[in-house]
């Protein structure tokens, strides 16, 4: 489940606790849409690249009501997320201080790069400042979802450059 997080925070550019906060009752694979109800500016409707969705499909569906990225024992939250974030930027060679948040400036700069709008690049990352019109639509319009898409998929690109197809590395559980 870290692994899957970690790459769907790349994918996104979520805050972490959004990430490890969604529930499945929150998510419209359909639409391609997720329904923050209490982020840092709010509720908030996210569109969903499909490199996101199809993170979101490769994971176990245990209810409605349920976390999406759950930790590894018990029912809970992932608590140990900044740990096994640790050790997978380790495994993939990132530097110390990558953290995180920086996949978030990473998304958002990357979304820069490819021109989008500033509004546009708001509403991928769920920054306050939209207008009044915006807070009551539910769902992701044809343009933010053409632009999650697009950045999602550079994305991929970019973190599977020089490696072929992007590579799964499993955790071995230490003995006690």
């Amino acid at each position: 489940a870290a692994v899957a997080a970690a790459r769907f925070l790349a994918l996104t550019g979520w805050r972490s606790g959004e990430a490890l906060e969604l529930r499945w009752a929150d998510i419209d694979v359909v639409r391609r849409t997720a329904t923050l109800p209490n982020t840092k500016t709010g509720r908030s409707v996210r569109p969903l690249s499909r490199a996101a969705c199809d993170v979101l499909r490769s994971l176990s569906r245990s209810g409605e009501d349920k976390l999406v990225f759950p930790a590894t024992r018990g029912d809970g939250h992932m608590a140990g997320f900044r740990k096994l974030w640790n050790r997978i930027a380790k495994l993939g060679e990132l530097p110390p201080d990558v953290m995180p948040h920086v996949l978030r400036h990473s998304f958002a700069s990357l979304a820069g790069d490819l021109e989008y709008s500033e509004p546009t690049i708001a509403a991928l990352v769920g920054h306050k400042g939209r207008t009044s019109t915006s807070r009551y639509m539910h769902a992701a319009d044809a343009v933010l979802l053409a632009a999650a898409d697009a950045v999602a998929n550079r994305t991929a690109a970019l973190m599977s450059r020089n490696k072929g197809a992007i590579e799964v590395i499993p955790f071995k559980r230490k003995s006690a």
